[in-house]
């Protein structure tokens, strides 16, 4: 009986997965063809072959429905990006080290990553938004350890200069991202005249 059980919740949990899987890909492929603006929750769930109810039951909002595309590989790629740095390299080479690989992704599909930097702000509520902070503290952490370990000693909090840089890529990124083909090999090298004057 126990056996049963068990396999019935992994069926369940199978299912949840599918569901959500559905949501995630009709979500991004009607935010892509129409625009964020334009794409109706209820376009989303016919889309996905769910009910209404059941797409609320993954995310809240439109604004929601944006980070439940993106959280899962920006997950993933902040564990890349965090792994990226060379131990010995100059503080400048490992951080743009961690930057090229949101670079890269992001320049992969340009048109979701707009609508994912638009609706960052003021993201603070939602069924993805604990997530979402959640991973983006493990990169501000990161950059905080790559600071702390050049004992730079008599200079600003490493946690105030890795916030600091945080906010310094975060505006690149944008401004990279809204060109009407952003190359990030382009986006990279400007981030690095930037992070520079940082660094010094």
């Amino acid at each position: 009986m126990a056996v049963h059980a068990a396999s019935g919740v992994g069926r369940r949990e199978r299912k949840k997965l599918e569901t959500r899987e559905r949501i995630r890909a009709a979500a991004a492929e009607l935010f892509t063809r129409h625009g964020y603006g334009a794409a109706t929750m209820r376009q989303i769930a016919d889309r996905a072959h769910v009910g209404l109810g059941t797409l609320f039951n993954y995310a809240q909002d439109k604004r929601d429905l944006v980070f439940l595309i993106f959280n899962e590989e920006l997950n993933a790629m902040t564990d890349v990006a965090l792994a990226a740095p060379r131990a010995g390299d100059p503080l400048l080479e490992q951080l743009i080290a961690v930057f090229r690989v949101h670079y890269r992704w992001l320049g992969a599909k340009p048109a979701l990553a707009r609508i994912l930097l638009q609706e960052l702000t003021f993201y603070s509520s939602g069924k993805q938004a604990a997530t979402f902070h959640g991973i983006r503290k493990r990169l501000i952490d990161g950059i905080e350890a790559l600071v702390r370990s050049r004992k730079m000693p008599g200079r600003e909090d490493p946690e105030l200069l890795a916030r600091h840089i945080f906010f310094v890529y975060s505006a690149s990124l944008r401004w990279w991202i809204a060109a009407p083909r952003p190359d990030p090999a382009k986006g990279v090298a400007e981030l690095r005249r930037l992070l520079r004057l940082v660094v010094k």
